[in-house]
């Protein structure tokens, strides 16, 4: 079995993003940048898969895939140490767009021909959600939406997934798509040793005209502005007060 994780270098979610002063995006001049938490989680459930595919004697590979600029190799090392086997960077210098970065992974699909390839939901720089329909789409897959639990048995994999009603069990027949939610898993810390062999892993380099895929944006932003302050609450001094205020404001009736 061989599994294909893409993965997304992003703006860390410790750090408080900041819009550049002319409007035109987030600043991200010396800011850290890490791994998409979702794809994080996309890595370690590979990483699991592969560990208990061992064991039944199975034999597997995790092969790593992210779209960007030359220091996305950091996230892509970050994922070989973490236990991926090898690493394909399409080099863009450019954003690619979603619908851009679906056709570029079904074109890794084609090469690779996984039998699960497993995304994490969303990322967190632009929350589009889109990325692992699209390629489900393209590849004519069945998908497997915000997993909160993946089990792989005779050819198919079960996913369950958190609905408004409480949770549901899709399975789904090999190759397939799933998109990762936080409940699935908690991510592992790489080793010393491992982040060292991570250095000697093989990563391949491309592009996306290697592909023959165009990845012109179709989307332009007009303006990036930050978040409104919020403003201060109000006490009141008992409920009557509370209710007479909400009356006010015509939130009671």
């Amino acid at each position: 079995m061989k599994l294909l994780v893409p993965v997304k270098r992003v703006l860390d979610y410790n750090v408080k993003p900041r819009v550049k002063a002319d409007g035109t995006g987030v600043d991200l001049a010396n800011v850290k940048m890490s791994m998409n938490p979702f794809d994080e989680i996309a890595v370690e459930e590979a990483i699991r898969l592969k560990e208990a595919s061992v064991k039944a004697g199975d034999a597997t590979e995790i092969v790593v895939v992210s779209i960007g600029e030359q220091k996305s190799q950091e996230t892509l090392r970050t994922a070989l140490a973490m236990g991926a086997d090898r690493a394909i960077l399409i080099v863009s210098e450019d954003r690619v767009e979603p619908l851009g970065v679906a056709k570029l992974l079904a074109k890794i699909v084609e090469e690779e021909q996984p039998d699960l390839v497993i995304l994490g939901k969303q990322a967190i720089d632009d929350d589009n959600n889109q990325t692992g329909q699209m390629l489900a789409g393209l590849l004519g897959w069945g998908q497997g939406t915000f997993a909160s639990k993946v089990e792989i048995a005779d050819g198919s994999v079960s996913v369950t997934r958190e609905v408004d009603g409480g949770s549901e069990t899709d399975t789904l027949t090999l190759p397939a798509i799933i998109t990762t939610d936080l409940r699935l898993n908690e991510p592992r810390y790489a080793s010393l040793p491992n982040i060292m062999k991570a250095k000697s892993k093989p990563m391949a380099q491309k592009t996306p005209a290697d592909f023959g895929v165009d990845v012109t944006p179709r989307i332009k932003t007009l303006k990036v502005v930050e978040p409104g302050k919020r403003s201060a609450g109000i006490k009141v001094a008992d409920v009557d007060e509370l209710v007479m205020k909400l009356h006010a404001m015509g939130v009671a009736k």
